[in-house]
């Protein structure tokens, strides 16, 4: 196969086709994979960037930094993120053709754009994800996945209506020492599976719902507060809203400290006891931490708690007769210390690999690691512990029709009204 899409209008037919494209041949040249130094414009992946922070321009740039990828647009509701980012990607391609939006809707309604890759704060990445889906954007959105558990379902259906490829941002799935920890424990190299060590981000769990100060709103070009706010609760404006140590701690926008770093960790405990299809049945906490224990139908357990060690999120995973744990340190330990013998890892740091991961997947129309199916079912694991913190008792989940047992007051936390005229 010379090539396997000839000409842009067909390539982008091809990634537009959806489900029916699955049948066409998948094998890829290796510089159509950014294998090679360069890829011919027509084989490229056209992609726009909404949310442009530190990890926005971040992942943004590990994704120029793939040959098949020409990023052509960037969005942000800040004007100087807006202008940073256009001056960044122009400077990359040597030209001034990036355009910068302040309504992602304007970026989404563009025929030439394939993919999107979403780094707003966390309140934005389920209904730009659905939107973007809606659009016939395949979505590389980062974690985690939602602030709810109902609009992580709604994204998973509507990338599955409107046959997308979704990648979430949990890049851990394809870094070496994580994958080999995780085969460790699938292949039962440890025995039998008893428990799965997640670690959260923060001291102690839980989100708060402070309302602060009135302050005098910002020109929108400067600071478009509207669109910042997007579906969460009308509030007036306050900059310290947006400060990342107090949204990501904030209830209206995030998760806290178990959706903050539990949407890598837990993500790998799923992994690790071959549950992607599901999730533990009851949340409890266990210390005046408020750290969470869950139980998984097969009798694991999954501790969301601090103290683990090796870096950023780490993990452990222990059967009964061994474990293994490492981190974003790279370093990995395990007893007995025989099960590292073999090991050999992939390299890359975090987004490289995953980037490419979902490339790939763009291309095949294949399944990524961190598909919207496996991402929903990993932040749904860790609301149901902020819920069970929430709500300062125990609480049981039904995996398959994913509503609590007997708990209306439960229930009503596995969703959120969204302001208008954003809905799911």
């Amino acid at each position: 196969m010379d090539k396997l899409i000839s000409s842009a209008t067909s390539r982008r037919a091809f990634l537009r086709g959806g489900l029916a494209a699955i049948a066409l041949p998948t094998i890829i040249p290796g510089a159509a994979l950014g294998a090679g130094k360069q890829v011919a414009a027509n084989d490229r992946i056209t992609m726009g960037t909404i949310g442009i922070g530190g990890r926005g321009k971040y992942v943004m740039g590990a994704f120029m930094q793939q040959p098949d990828v020409h990023m052509v647009a960037v969005c942000d509701v800040q004007g100087n993120r807006r202008k940073d980012a256009k001056n960044r990607v122009d400077k990359h391609y040597g030209n001034k053709n990036c355009v910068a939006y302040r309504d992602f809707q304007e970026l989404l309604a563009r025929d030439d754009i394939d993919a999107v890759l979403i780094a707003t704060g966390d309140n934005w990445h389920a209904m730009a994800s659905i939107m973007a889906a809606r659009a016939g954007k395949d979505i590389y959105c980062e974690k985690p996945m939602s602030v709810t558990i109902g609009e992580s379902r709604a994204v998973a259906e509507t990338v599955r209506r409107y046959a997308r490829v979704y990648q979430c941002g949990t890049q851990r799935r394809n870094i070496g020492h994580f994958v080999f920890a995780i085969d460790l424990a699938r292949s039962g190299r440890l025995g039998k599976l008893t428990a799965v060590h997640a670690e959260k981000a923060g001291s102690k769990s839980g989100v708060n719902f402070k309302v602060l100060p009135t302050e005098p709103e910002p020109d929108p070009e400067v600071m478009d507060w509207n669109g910042w706010l997007g579906p969460a609760p009308w509030r007036p404006y306050n900059r310290k809203y947006y400060t990342r140590g107090f949204w990501s701690s904030h209830g209206d926008f995030s998760g806290g400290s178990i959706c903050e770093w539990g949407s890598h960790t837990v993500d790998l405990c799923q992994w690790a006891n071959d549950a992607d299809d599901t999730v533990p049945l009851q949340y409890r906490t266990i210390n005046d931490k408020l750290d969470v224990e869950a139980v998984y139908a097969n009798g694991v357990k999954l501790v969301i708690r601090k103290g683990l060690r090796f870096g950023t999120c780490p993990v452990r995973f222990e059967g009964e007769e061994g474990w293994v744990e490492t981190g974003d340190s790279g370093h990995i330990e395990a007893h007995p210390n025989s099960l590292l013998e073999d090991r050999k890892f992939r390299g890359g740091y975090p987004a490289d690999n995953h980037v490419r991961d979902f490339l790939t997947c763009v291309r095949t129309r294949r399944q990524p690691r961190s598909n919207a199916d496996v991402a929903h079912r990993s932040i749904t694991a860790c609301h149901l512990a902020n819920i069970s913190v929430r709500l300062g008792r125990e609480i049981t989940w039904d995996p398959t029709g994913e509503c609590f047992l007997n708990d209306p007051e439960a229930d009503r936390l596995r969703t959120r009204a969204m302001r208008q005229p954003w809905h799911a």
